[in-house]
């Protein structure tokens, strides 16, 4: 009996010694279970249920779950079972990593932050220009707070951070018109009002508007000349460039004028008299297929898609303003109208997150 009761004498104690161990860690697993499952929470309510968000909407619920994440740190450095300098101490060492990680991120990422703000208010160009920059040309696609990216002529994707944006010049072609030009060289044996007369009739069949020839340069062996127009449908600028080109080439061998541009020299024995002119193989014009259909592809779409949304947006402000002041009659209709149109605006922002 007594050997007995000193086992079970011996196991309570145990017991006992297993609790008191425990017990100040319980306050520690429980904030950390409390912490984790509201930030798992969070972060389905927040973000990964709202797939229809696009990036640029999903950046403030972004740093609101990175502060949420950095309390939630704070909270169980508190809870542990340690001194209070101890536990002050640990607290202090998660001030300096944030506090590092910051300083170390945020010139880059604030600077591009802050210059986002910046194209946003200022507006130099929009989704869908033509814009030059960095020795880069295309159409953009998107701008987003960090960066702006850009499909070029090669049909390829560029980002370009906001700091480098702002901070270098970037010519914006207008979207009421762009002038397109070409420069050839003639001889001087014919004068320039002929060239002139011919130079205005190729602008002219390349479909541009208010056209003008510009004497550019007087050679030790021809003339520079400068063709131009205005385009108004900016979206065919590379189409109106190769229009432009083929209409010079068309008029001055109609007209039987040889082009010497940029240089020539023939080393071959000829005939005297003979002009280097090609002959047109009569006139079978046949359609030409856009190009800017396949190298702007993304940036057609996306200023669309643009285009879109402001129209959804301004559609659904139209009926804000008719239902505060509408009967309750037409209040109905109104709302229904209200719905489908932010159904569409969503299904618009949802795919292009989706896209993006």
């Amino acid at each position: 009996m007594d050997t007995k009761n000193t086992l079970g004498t011996t196991q309570a104690s145990l017991v006992d010694t297993v609790l008191n161990l425990l017990f100040p860690f319980v306050p520690l697993l429980i904030a950390i279970v409390l912490v984790i499952g509201t930030l798992i929470a969070l972060h389905y309510l927040l973000l990964a249920k709202q797939s229809h968000l696009t990036s640029e909407q999903k950046l403030p619920r972004q740093v609101g779950m990175l502060v949420l994440t950095i309390i939630g740190a704070v909270v169980i450095a508190m809870t542990l079972p340690v001194s209070e300098s101890t536990r002050n101490q640990v607290i202090a060492l998660i001030g300096v990593l944030i506090s590092g990680v910051i300083a170390f991120s945020s010139t880059t990422m604030v600077g591009n932050l802050m210059a986002g703000i910046v194209l946003r208010v200022n507006r130099p160009f929009r989704v869908g220009d033509f814009i030059k920059v960095e020795g880069y040309s295309g159409r953009v696609t998107e701008m987003g707070l960090l960066d702006v990216e850009l499909q070029t002529e090669s049909r390829e994707l560029i980002a370009f951070a906001n700091t480098l944006m702002v901070n270098s010049p970037v010519s914006v072609t207008r979207a009421s018109g762009a002038i397109v030009s070409v420069d050839i060289s003639l001889g001087y044996d014919i004068h320039h009002s002929i060239i002139e007369k011919h130079l205005l009739v190729a602008a002219e069949n390349a479909q541009l508007s208010e056209p003008f020839v510009q004497v550019v340069g007087l050679g030790d062996f021809s003339v520079s000349y400068r063709i131009s127009g205005l385009l108004t449908e900016v979206k065919s600028l590379l189409s109106a460039r190769s229009r432009l080109h083929k209409a010079v080439l068309d008029a001055l061998h109609n007209a039987d004028i040889e082009i010497v541009s940029p240089s020539f020299m023939n080393q071959r024995p000829q005939p005297d008299g003979l002009k280097m002119i090609a002959k047109s193989p009569g006139h079978t014009k046949q359609e030409e297929a856009s190009p800017e259909d396949v190298i702007f592809d993304k940036a057609e779409e996306a200023e669309q898609k643009e285009k879109s949304k402001e129209t959804l947006l301004q559609t659904i402000a139209d009926i804000d303003a008719k239902i505060a002041d509408s009967d309750g009659e037409n209040r109905d209709e109104l709302k229904h109208q209200k719905a489908t149109a932010e159904a569409q605006l969503a299904t618009l922002v949802k795919t292009k997150n989706e896209e993006g």
